[in-house]
This record gives structure tokens, C-alpha cells and sequence, in this order.
């Protein structure tokens, strides 16, 4: 098998996981507020950030280089977070997706005023017919927009402005620091909502969420092995085999069916999305490569996020820059 074949099959295996993992949100959203799912999720994913922090031998504090870019990066996560969680309990799993691959569509917007990137006509004609993908999927006039599609699109929103600012700061701040500051941040302002939407849990739900801090630290092992055995071209497009996994996930879990706007409006934005990437991918085309280096998840400040595991272990993906 061929290094990019081997590092496909690691993210398709990888995106399933993901998907497996959004969907026991999806279940336990439909009991509890994603407040309380998003607290418990961020306290049960600290023992793996407590083993990323003691693997990273760098010399320094946990006091950020840029406090302002920090602070954007930390709410959009947060924002992220919670509106993600919410999106996949009252959304049907492959309508959420469809949405949330608008982001990168959005990084590409993003990349002009936060890193100077160019882009020229043909990312702009990429980005315009991806967002009349999304409108296709949100069909505004004909269906009345939900709270879950606004939170789908602000957790898009939340995570291109969180994965830009990665790519602005990344050679300066230590990963860790990037790291633990959503993560905080979450435990904090999840644990100031908790009272107010608190319901007990039994143990079996408990186990479920230790579930999906188990899950993601597996798929986020095996994006890394994909990067690692593949190129960023090849790996980043395999993020959009999460609609087929959530269009069978949805039908098996929850009797939900593809319509046919979704699966129209998903197919134009995964297109342009593919387009986008492969476009990076050319030399010269792209100074920042922002969309091919967000590593295919959105941050939500609940894990660590690939990017930063990756660095903290000292490795790069193929094609990135030395700093």
C-alpha cells in the first residue's frame, strides 16, 4: 500500500471515529443542555491534556505571547464548543456537517485580512458557489431557519475564526498554551452555566461521555498518522466522508433521512471545499496554505486539537513550513 493510500484509509478510519463520536452528543443532547455535556466533556479530556503537557519539553510559561489573539481564538472555541454540541442534538447529523464544511470557505475569507494571503478570482468563485451550497441546505424563504441552524453556522463561523488565528500566532505561542486556554475557558464558563441547567446523570451517561473524550483522542491519533504517512492534499479531503457516515449513522440511530436540498447543497459545498485544498496544494498559489493546515476538525475546546498534539510531539506535515 502506498504512504498516501495508507494515510486515506487512517482519515477515513479517523472521520469515522469522529462521527461515532457526534453520535452520542447527538443522544446525550437530546437528554441534557450542551452546557452540561460540553463541561463534563472538557473535565474528562484533562488527563489527556495532562499527558500532551508533560510531553512537551519546550522551556516557558502557560502565559500567552498574544493575549488579544488568545482571547478571540479562546471565545471562538468556546462558541464553537457549545454551539456544535447543540447543532448535532436538534439537527438532523448530515444537515450539521453539510454546514459546518462551509468553514473552509470562511478560512479562506478570513486569510486575507488575518495572514495577507492573495486570493485571486478562481478561491473567490470557489468560496461564492460553496456559500450557495449552504444556502441551498438552509433554503431560507422555504424553511424556517431553528436555533440549531444558527448554532451549526456560528460553530463554523466560531471554528475558521479559531483555526485562522491558529494559523497567525502558531510559530510564536507554545502549542501547550493553545492548548489548555479553551479547554480552561470551557470548564469555567460551562461550570458558571451548570447550576442553572444541571439534571443528575446516571453512570451509564457519565461512561458515554468518557466515551467521547476516548473518541476523539482516537481520531485524533489517527489524523495524525494520516498526515504523517500522507500529503495534506490527499489526507485533508477525506473530512467530507463524514456526510456518508452521518447519512448511515442518521438513518440507523435516528430514522433521519437525507433530503434532497441537504445532499444537494453538501455535494456544492464539499466541491468547492476539494477545490479549495487542491488549489493550496500547488505550489504558488498559496503563501499561507490556511485551509490545508486547519487539520480537518473544527476546534471546539473540548480536546486538544491535531495541530497542536502534533506539534508538541515535533512533528510537521508534510509541506508545511519551518518556522
Amino acid at each position: 500500500m502506498s504512504p498516501n493510500a495508507r494515510g486515506a484509509l487512517f482519515a477515513l478510519l479517523a472521520f469515522g471515529v469522529f462521527a461515532t463520536h457526534d453520535v452520542i452528543v447527538k443522544i446525550l443532547g437530546g437528554i441534557y443542555s450542551p452546557f452540561q455535556i460540553v463541561f463534563f466533556s472538557v473535565l474528562l479530556s484533562f488527563p489527556l491534556a495532562a499527558v500532551m503537557l508533560m510531553r512537551d519539553a519546550k522551556p516557558g510559561t502557560l502565559m500567552p505571547v498574544h493575549p488579544w489573539w488568545m482571547t478571540l481564538r479562546t471565545g471562538a472555541a468556546v462558541v464553537t464548543g457549545v454551539s456544535a454540541f447543540y447543532a448535532f442534538s436538534v439537527l438532523p447529523l448530515a444537515q450539521v456537517y453539510a454546514i459546518l464544511f462551509a468553514a473552509p470557505l470562511l478560512i479562506t475569507v478570513l486569510a486575507i485580512p488575518v495572514l495577507g494571503e492573495t486570493v485571486r478570482l478562481r478561491r473567490w468563485m470557489a468560496v461564492i458557489v460553496g456559500l450557495i451550497g449552504v444556502l441551498v441546505v438552509l433554503r431560507p424563504g422555504q424553511t424556517e431557519l431553528s436555533a440549531g441552524h444558527i448554532a451549526a453556522l456560528a460553530a463554523a463561523v466560531g471554528g475558521s475564526i479559531a483555526s485562522i488565528v491558529v494559523r497567525k500566532i502558531g510559530n510564536e505561542e507554545r502549542p501547550v498554551v493553545m492548548m489548555l486556554h479553551p479547554m480552561i475557558a470551557n470548564f469555567v464558563l460551562m461550570g458558571c452555566a451548570l447550576p442553572f441547567v444541571y439534571q443528575p446523570m446516571p453512570i451509564e451517561h457519565l461512561g458515554m461521555l468518557g466515551v467521547i473524550a476516548v473518541f476523539a483522542w482516537i481520531a485524533s491519533r489517527l489524523v495524525i498518522a494520516a498526515y504523517q504517512a500522507g500529503e495534506a492534499a490527499i489526507i485533508a479531503p477525506m473530512q467530507y466522508s463524514q456526510i456518508v457516515w452521518a447519512t448511515g449513522f442518521g438513518l440507523l440511530f435516528f430514522d433521519e433521512r437525507i433530503d434532497m436540498a441537504t445532499g444537494i447543497g453538501a455535494g456544492i459545498i464539499i466541491a468547492s471545499g476539494m477545490y479549495i485544498v487542491l488549489r493550496e496544494s500547488r505550489i504558488g498559489t498559496s503563501e499561507n496554505t490556511p485551509v490545508l493546515r486547519t487539520r480537518s476538525r473544527s476546534e471546539t475546546g473540548t480536546t486538544p486539537r491535531v495541530s497542536l498534539v502534533m506539534r508538541i510531539a515535533g512533528k510537521k506535515l508534510a509541506g508545511e513550513k519551518k518556522p
